[in-house]
């Protein structure tokens, strides 16, 4: 799956996936923070999924957030993005390399 809404340059991995590093996955991910709040919300979720050619892009949405929002609040804050790394490798066809 490609990045549709970004120019990033990476590395293909052996499996076809698109390798990020930690700080590029999170720049990449504030790019869809439209109300620039610092956090993703369900609905910027659902745009990211939508972005990667995910399908089910509201379930999946819905999915990632409960996931990765630890403190219930609706949002995946600063201190919560690195839990969305095992849905982005998951569901948004990507690896995350810690450098």
């Amino acid at each position: 799956m490609a990045f549709k809404t970004t120019s990033l340059n990476h590395s293909i991995s052996d499996d076809g996936r698109r390798e990020l590093t930690i700080k590029e996955f999170k720049r990449w991910l504030m790019r869809f923070d439209t109300d620039k709040d610092g956090r993703i919300s369900k609905s910027e979720l659902r745009q990211i999924v939508k972005a990667t050619g995910g399908w089910f892009s509201g379930l999946k949405g819905s999915a990632g957030i409960k996931s990765a929002d630890k403190n219930g609040n609706g949002y995946v804050d600063e201190y919560e993005i690195e839990n969305l790394i095992q849905f982005a490798q998951k569901e948004l066809g990507v690896r995350i390399i810690p450098y």
